[in-house]
């Protein structure tokens, strides 16, 4: 499963655990190469969303990106979207530079952080189109269920930082985690259901290798389309 991603303040419990994955040469060097071309450092400062892509267009904050596959078939198939992608796990933040300097994806940009510190403390209010969260860490046991990213408070957070209209898309293939982000999305006033429950799989979220196999199997995914109210 995907994590958000990296350093976070003591008092704050962790929704990731950050493991010391096996990095390839390829991705190590994408790190290296690309970082400083597609990478955006951390600072406790609102950003410039426009200026950060050098174009005014409609911009989309995913969350968790895992190995980039997906990132990066969104953004091809939407050039005419922008996309800020968080994550703390190298080899998965390798792989997506390299994916997006192969690509010639210009409309991709990423930061190596903790997503919440980067939601707080970066994303100016009313400034995104949407917000992507395929798959985040389910932390399927009872005792470790307050780690889950989906909580009240963060839900608050996403829905001060989108503008009226805009869209936050969640997937997860663990029922009961399904079931909680279904109950703490629709407890946010300012956020609407667009479905009477869960949605219908949108087209513009690309079936993965790893969905595909469990779909096989007879494995559920679940989305979540909520809209911001005006």
């Amino acid at each position: 499963m995907k994590a958000s991603a990296g350093a976070v303040h003591p008092s704050r419990i962790r929704s990731f655990v950050l493991r010391q994955g096996r990095i390839s040469g390829a991705q190590e060097r994408a790190l290296e190469e690309w970082m400083p071309v597609y990478g955006i450092p951390f600072r406790p400062a609102p950003l410039d969303l426009d200026a950060c892509f050098a174009r005014t267009a409609p911009k989309f904050l995913e969350i968790g990106f895992g190995m980039g596959d997906t990132t990066a078939e969104i953004a091809a198939s939407h050039p005419e979207n922008d996309y800020l992608g968080v994550e703390v796990h190298g080899p998965g933040v390798g792989a997506l530079l390299k994916q997006v300097h192969a690509g010639g994806l210009a409309n991709v940009r990423v930061i190596r952080h903790d997503a919440v510190e980067v939601v707080e403390q970066m994303i100016p209010a009313r400034s995104l189109d949407g917000i992507l969260l395929f798959f985040p860490d389910p932390w399927p046991k009872k005792r470790h269920h307050k780690r889950r990213l989906v909580q009240p408070a963060f839900a608050a957070l996403l829905a001060e930082r989108m503008k009226p209209g805009a869209l936050v898309h969640a997937a997860t293939d663990w029922q009961d985690y399904a079931e909680h982000m279904l109950a703490v999305l629709s407890a946010e006033a300012r956020l609407a259901n667009t479905a009477p429950g869960y949605a219908p799989r949108p087209d513009t979220r690309p079936l993965t290798r790893f969905e595909r196999r469990g779909l096989a199997r007879g494995h559920r995914v679940w989305d979540l389309v909520f809209e911001r109210r005006a």
